[in-house]
């Protein structure tokens, strides 16, 4: 019998530098990543049930309002800052926008949705071999997690925040799929239409100053709220 061969990743080999880092980060983009984001609808679920969304064009619509209001103007640029607050090996500044991050999400289920898949991330990255974080600057949300990742696996910035943006795109489309419900070719073409609007995104996103983020959706903090006490319920949050 042959001795066991190092994993064909151990190395860039042939591939290059660029090339491994592009296959880490498909891998933390992945569905199949086991951090149960499966389990959460960031308040599609109430909205379906209250018959706001009902169909692929009310759904289409409600993933490309949140795209262009919390995402673009809070989840997005704090993405940056954590990045680049990674990337200067600034772990005070990482702590401050991480729990800034935090703070903008309105109700007890969206914050425990952020602090679940933080954790669930952190302990991911362990396995694949990234250092665990000293306490002092310990991410507690998804986004911190993500961004100190990309960092570690040299992904620039562009494409870690079109990353984020994506994974969130077909979080929600998944969501809607199965809630509305959806057929398979309808969520293909929501999540089409949410990627021909990341890019602008990003650029938005990049733009905006310390003193323009916010992220405020009412509509979603409401629902978000009653969701909390729906009689039935698929999803978490």
């Amino acid at each position: 019998m042959t001795a066991m061969t190092e994993p064909v990743l151990s190395s860039p080999g042939r591939l290059g530098r660029s090339s491994l880092s592009l296959l880490r980060l498909l891998q933390l983009a992945s569905p199949a990543l086991p951090i149960g984001a499966f389990a959460y609808s960031q308040g599609l679920e109430p909205a379906v049930s209250a018959g706001l969304v009902r169909d692929e064009a009310t759904a289409g619509a409600w993933l490309l309002g949140l795209l262009a209001g919390p995402l673009a103007h809070q989840d997005l640029p704090i993405f940056a800052r954590l990045y680049r607050a990674q990337a200067d090996g600034d772990p005070g500044a990482a702590a401050r926008w991480d729990a800034f991050l935090l703070a903008g999400r309105p109700t007890s289920e969206l914050q425990a949705e952020d602090r679940h898949l933080g954790a669930a991330l952190a302990r991911v990255l362990v396995t694949l071999g990234l250092p665990a974080e000293a306490p002092s600057g310990a991410a507690s949300t998804f986004a911190g997690q993500l961004a100190r990742a990309t960092v570690h696996y040299d992904v620039d910035l562009d494409t870690a925040l079109a990353t984020f943006a994506f994974m969130w795109a077909e979080a929600q489309t998944s969501a809607a799929v199965r809630l509305v419900p959806l057929g398979q070719s309808a969520g293909v073409r929501i999540l089409a239409r949410a990627a021909s609007a990341i890019p602008a995104t990003v650029d938005g996103a990049l733009a905006l100053g310390d003193d323009e983020l916010g992220g405020a959706a009412p509509g979603l903090a409401l629902l978000s709220a009653a969701h909390e006490t729906q009689y039935s319920r698929l999803f978490r949050s």
